[in-house]
């Protein structure tokens, strides 16, 4: 990896850079793509298409690669992954793989994780953050307290790092320098962020926080969920937290050695603290305010709080109280695309500006049919109003890589458009940082079905829903099944339909029970037909109707047909 020394920060020049080069966005993207064919120029997949040093110009680059996904790339990658250095995808062996959830093929997928990357990653940071600060200054000696978490990587066999993209970025050596130029050094010692076990990292984030309380200028985890999973937590061990406080000694539930060593080093015996922390908590009405009354010099809270987040922003306005919500940027583990410029929108309106040298982009309209794919249109040429799939070429190896998520363009910042998270486009089930597609819950019934099969049964039909009103939040998949069976065997479907989702995201919140156990409800026969005649009420037509395979809260209507037919319930002991 690159070590460089961050510059320090100020905030009046990246805003100024941002103005300048969102004033310019259509000559920055020419130059954006120039470079990147220029770095890359010896990749054998551009040489493939007769991408050469003279290939420059975005008309004839686009005339010769084509659209992709991620399944045409994958056999490129997994040369990578397998410790090929040659330049397959980039100029220069990448020294890392990031690791995605899968989409339609069911299982996760590789991402070339690069230098550039890491360095686009704290521009990125560093432009948001300019902006944020502009509106909600930070003290010079303030912390965040944020709830991140580092998986372990793990090295390929053939010699790669792999681990997530945000694990990738913090076990990065420019990443803590990064924070602390934007005055955001964590509360809690790296060996909370790198800890093995994420409840004990939890508690010792809480645990941290409350000890540097007055510095903490604002509170951020990368998803709404987890913020309101950690202040959910809060609840239930504040008292836990209280005594460690008091005595100066760490609870017994931290066994780590490494982070009970990290934070015992924190620890002081602090009865005046403890009991002002006691006095706060037992004056909360409801925990209404829990976060301000921690935090007294927070100045917002920040986190992702759009798409399949926005069902915890209700719980995460009522920890918050009066403090703002900031939504945090839009990027995936391909890399960062976008950031929050007008942070005083609420989660609600947030809107992200497009960074313009972060990547060359496209934009690929959404017709509502689907029937035709339109050609996609640059970055300056999209128009207000209108959905489009987002198409990136940047410096890890993705070239015109159809990323899946749709976007609606709501205006512009200067030239580069100013978009809204619309969905995933083939996403139907995700709760936290879970992405199961319809492929992704096809497969995990046909797995399932198979162990019903034994029994002379099959499965009529079958839909989905995202219950989030539990704690934690869990899948439901509603089944109808052509004859009656003992409760052993479904029991054993339901196991078998949770372990069908093999997505990484999914399991692993499956694992630290941040997604609760899949719930299987059997309804009765001819219950699919209800929901058809539903839909034919409406006007739609028999022979182009499809069963809905997730049934949105907003579709209530049909949520309430399945659910007043269930006939038996199940939840999967497949994790336990």
């Amino acid at each position: 990896m690159l070590e460089k020394k961050v510059e320090t920060f100020n905030m009046n020049r990246v805003i100024e850079d941002f103005e300048e080069m969102s004033r310019n966005a259509d000559q920055v993207q020419i130059q954006t793509l120039k470079d990147i064919l220029l770095k890359n120029q010896s990749a054998i997949y551009l040489k493939n298409f007769g991408i050469n040093k003279n290939t420059t110009d975005p008309e004839a680059f686009k005339a010769l690669v084509p659209l992709v996904t991620d399944f045409e790339l994958e056999p490129y990658i997994q040369r990578m992954v397998d410790g090929d250095t040659s330049p397959i995808l980039t100029g220069r062996p990448v020294p890392a793989i990031s690791l995605s959830s899968g989409t339609s093929q069911g299982r996760p997928k590789f991402i070339p994780f690069t230098d550039e990357l890491m360095e686009n990653t704290l521009q990125l940071f560093r432009t948001a953050f300019a902006f944020r600060n502009r509106e909600f200054p930070i003290d010079d000696n303030g912390r965040a307290l944020q709830f991140i978490f580092s998986s372990k990587q793990y090295t390929s066999t053939g010699g790669v790092p792999v681990g997530t993209a945000t694990t990738n970025v913090y076990r990065n050596p420019n990443f803590k320098s990064g924070m602390k130029s934007i005055q955001s050094p964590c509360c809690s010692p790296d060996e909370v962020i790198f800890s093995p076990d994420v409840h004990q990292a939890l508690y010792c984030h809480l645990l941290s926080g409350i000890l540097f309380r007055d510095q903490v200028q604002y509170v951020f985890a990368s998803f709404a969920h987890g913020l309101v999973h950690a202040f959910r937590t809060f609840e239930q061990v504040w008292e836990e937290i209280v005594t460690d406080i008091k005595e100066g000694v760490l609870t017994s539930r931290i066994t780590v050695p490494s982070v009970r060593i990290a934070m015992s080093k924190l620890l002081r015996p602090n009865p005046e603290l403890a009991d002002m922390i006691r006095a706060k908590c037992l004056s909360l009405s409801n925990w209404y305010g829990l976060i301000p009354a921690l935090f007294p010099n927070a100045k917002y809270v920040y986190g992702i709080m759009t798409g399949s987040m926005e069902p915890y922003v209700k719980k995460l306005r009522h920890y918050a109280g009066e403090l703002p919500l900031v939504s945090h940027d839009y990027g995936s583990s391909e890399g960062w695309i976008a950031a929050n410029v007008t942070p005083r929108l609420s989660p609600e309106e947030a809107t992200f500006a497009v960074v313009p040298n972060l990547g060359y982009f496209e934009f690929l309209p959404v017709s509502e049919t689907e029937e035709t794919e339109e050609e996609p249109v640059g970055l300056t040429e999209v128009k207000i109003g209108q959905e489009y799939e987002v198409v990136i070429t940047n410096y890890a190896g993705l070239y015109r890589y159809k990323l899946g998520d749709v976007v609606k363009i709501i205006g512009f910042y200067n030239k580069t458009p100013q978009l809204k998270f619309i969905c995933r486009r083939n996403l139907i089930l995700s709760i936290n940082i879970d992405k199961n597609t319809e492929r992704d819950l096809q497969l995990s019934v046909e797995s399932a079905a198979r162990r019903l099969s034994q029994e002379k049964i099959e499965v009529i039909d079958f839909s989905s829903h995202v219950d989030v009103t539990t704690e934690p939040g869990h899948y439901v998949i509603f089944w109808e099944i052509s004859g009656e069976t003992e409760g052993d065997v479904l029991q054993d479907c339901c196991n078998c339909l949770d372990k069908g989702f093999i997505d990484a995201g999914y399991m692993s919140s499956r694992k630290c029970e941040t997604i609760g156990a899949l719930e299987l409800r059997v309804v009765e026969r001819g219950t699919f037909r209800k929901v058809q005649e539903h839909f034919l009420g409406l006007g739609s037509s028999a022979g182009q109707f499809k069963m809905p395979r997730c049934v949105k809260p907003s579709n209530a209507k049909v949520l309430k047909i399945l659910c007043e037919n269930v006939v038996s319930r199940f939840f999967s002991t497949a994790f336990d």
